[in-house]
């Protein structure tokens, strides 16, 4: 046998080698043939899918990163500044309609204690930017009209286009100062003070608002002790009607369910006065209602009886656990893990950035340490009360009730020193505000005359309801007047 023949049987090994280059084998079942894949064919097959898509998504956050960074070098800084702001409002009212949305999924009864701007106040975010070039030079325009018009004696004229000016560029120094100065020649001397003070907190050295508000100044102070002592001859007044009269009593009453009513109805709970009056009265439920808003109504209702059994008659010292249990009442029956708990993230109230919760125990320390001291006992009682609530609020200790927290507290010291607690209503929401925030740009005097406002309206209406007016006979001659028995 030569040596390129085979064996019989036996395939020779270049026949081997040819059948293993071609893929085919032969295996123990007849007519079945195994094809083999090559290895590298095998893994390809086998990869996983997201590693196509994790590759596919760091190319697009590259591509984004790159699109971002000539978008920035293109635009200019105010414009990206205005871009920033917008989309930061973007994100808060998009957070907060998610947690909404969420709340109604579950269905919980707790406020969510991670947001720093809630879906009530979102709508009070608003994004202030600078005016534009146009603007200022419309102001300018508007305000050179307005003292031409001011010459020649339109006055009407004049008052609009000092609003339009400061309206187009409300920092604005010399439309405040001449507006201030016009308001000045028509007596109205408290809003031209104000203007002076804007003008002084934008440019503290400018010498006509300097010299013209060391002439109000003076005079403004010399017309609020005036109205503090018309609102004194008031509390005497209350403090003489007698103490079991069934007129004070019943209007003590009422005062007391429209507190409640308001001061929830001004964080925008929509529970109705009588539907107020249904859950305390009963401590049934109401219908149809949302959970959350019935357990604020029962909060409030739970501090308030907490300050008048406890805190009321203690004339002395307040301390930090005080505060902490009047919030824990207010927010108890809402969010418990909150409750007379400090924050412990940022929040943003309107255009007012609060302290960092790691500053919030050591201001809260030092308004505690300024509500005790003599400076502040020795003020009027409207006027400590007032500045307590905006200093309580201004801190924003809590993640929530602050608002609910400062108006008691506020009420707390005046009926300390005599005064009934004051309401701050529902209708009033938007000037609240606004005084709080003309607080916040560095003038609180403002805040203290709404409070003032607020306490005179209180006292007028007990004054009022417990009048007794007599009903007279009918005379021969019909008279058009009616006389009281007791003036």
């Amino acid at each position: 046998m030569s040596a390129g023949q085979a064996v019989a049987g036996r395939p020779c090994s270049r026949e081997r080698s040819c059948r293993l280059r071609c893929g085919h084998v032969r295996g123990a079942l007849p007519g079945v043939q195994m094809t083999l894949v090559p290895v590298a064919s095998v893994m390809a097959a086998t990869e996983p899918r997201w590693v196509s898509v994790w590759s596919r998504f760091l190319w697009l956050v590259l591509l984004s990163t790159v699109l971002g960074s000539l978008l920035a070098l293109l635009l200019p800084l105010g414009a990206m500044e205005e871009q920033c702001l917008a989309v930061l409002k973007g994100f808060y009212l998009l957070r907060s309609r998610l947690d909404r949305a969420q709340q109604a999924v579950t269905k919980r009864t707790s406020r969510s204690t991670e947001l720093s701007v809630t879906s009530r106040d979102a709508g009070l975010l608003v994004v202030k930017t600078k005016p534009s070039p146009a603007g200022k030079l419309e102001a300018r325009a508007a305000l050179t009209q307005a003292l031409e018009m001011k010459r020649q004696g339109k006055r009407d004229k004049a008052r609009r286009l000092f609003l339009h000016a400061l309206k187009m560029d409300p920092d604005s120094v010399d439309a405040l100062t001449e507006f201030g100065v016009f308001s000045e020649e028509d007596k109205d001397i408290i809003r031209a003070d104000y203007l002076y003070t804007r003008a002084l907190t934008i440019a503290p050295h400018h010498e006509k608002a300097l010299v013209r508000r060391g002439r109000t100044l003076p005079l403004v102070d010399e017309i609020d002790q005036r109205y503090f002592s018309t609102i004194d001859s008031k509390v005497k007044k209350v403090m003489a009607i007698p103490k079991g009269s069934s007129a004070l009593r019943r209007v003590m009453e009422e005062t007391y369910y429209h507190h409640i009513y308001h001061t929830v109805a001004i964080e925008g709970n929509t529970l109705s006065l009588a539907e107020i009056r249904h859950i305390l009265e009963t401590r049934y439920a109401v219908p149809g209602k949302s959970l959350e808003e019935q357990n604020e109504v029962i909060g409030v209702h739970a501090a308030m009886k907490y300050i008048n059994t406890t805190l009321v008659s203690r004339i002395g010292s307040v301390t930090i656990g005080d505060v902490q249990e009047i919030h824990r009442r207010v927010l108890g029956y809402v969010d418990p893990v909150e409750a007379g708990r400090f924050r412990t993230t940022q929040v943003l109230v309107g255009h007012h950035i609060p302290p960092h919760p790691q500053e919030v125990e050591k201001q809260m320390e030092e308004f505690i340490q300024w509500l005790n001291s003599e400076d502040a006992t020795q003020l009027h009682p409207v006027e400590f009360a007032a500045l307590a609530h905006y200093k309580l609020v201004h801190i924003h200790p809590f993640i929530d009730g602050n608002g609910r927290t400062s108006r008691l507290l506020m009420n707390l010291i005046l009926m300390q020193a005599g005064y009934p607690p004051v309401t701050i209503r529902k209708e009033q929401r938007s000037e609240y505000y606004h005084v709080l925030e003309v607080a916040n740009e560095g003038d609180v005097r403002p805040f203290i005359r709404f409070i003032a406002q607020c306490t005179e309206t209180m006292l007028d209406t007990l004054l009022f309801a417990t009048t007794e007016y007599a009903v007279a006979l009918p005379e021969a001659t019909p008279s058009k007047e009616t006389l009281p028995v007791k003036p």
